[in-house]
């Protein structure tokens, strides 16, 4: 998942490249830089949340590697054609334009309100993500330790029916105590 994360982030500095290239230096720079803090904050948060560092439970992300490399395939395939057949226009840019000052009025005009709610509602979703990760792991709360829970059920759960004690199901304690030290001294003898 965090390799996915670098890839995107790989991706997006090629499209800014691509501004850059149409003479919009600004949204390509800005483009750039952004979406590397974001890539980072982002693989951030997967490590927190989503990685097993013990390794105990491995965990793939593609669960249909047939189907999701055909639909790679497919994608590419539609994509490169559409490259080729569509007609894109070639007249070349504005040179007296300022493509920044006019994304400037833009930004600071009528769609403030919409970017600064943007803004906000960001700050908001970044805070409350710290909170919830910091004060609560994957096991419990933080002060519990991070030990994964017990496999014996707690003590207020009520014990599952068996065999009664003294059938012939029903082991006898003596011979399972005495089963546990054979195995004991089996196992000092390997040693």
């Amino acid at each position: 998942m965090v390799r996915a994360a670098y890839w995107l982030l790989a991706s997006f500095a090629g499209v800014g490249v691509v501004m850059v290239l149409l003479n919009a230096r600004f949204l390509g720079l800005v483009l750039v830089l952004m979406m590397a803090g974001e890539m980072t904050i982002m693989a951030v948060f997967m490590v927190m949340f989503m990685m097993n560092p013990a390794g105990l439970n491995p965990m793939t992300m593609v669960h249909q590697h047939r189907q999701a490399k055909i639909a790679g395939v497919v994608a590419f395939a539609g994509l490169a054609l559409v490259g080729v057949v569509a007609e894109f226009p070639d007249r070349p840019a504005d040179p007296d334009g300022e493509p920044t000052a006019e994304l400037g009025r833009e930004l600071l005009g009528d769609s403030m309100l919409l970017f600064e709610t943007a803004g906000v509602t960001l700050l908001a979703t970044m805070i409350g993500s710290i909170a919830i990760a910091s004060k609560r792991g994957r096991y419990g709360d933080a002060e519990d330790g991070s030990a994964p829970p017990p496999l014996d059920p707690p003590a207020s759960e009520p014990a599952r029916p068996g065999p009664e004690p003294g059938s012939a199901a029903a082991p006898e304690p003596e011979s399972v105590e005495a089963e546990q030290a054979d195995e004991h001294a089996g196992h000092g003898e390997q040693r």
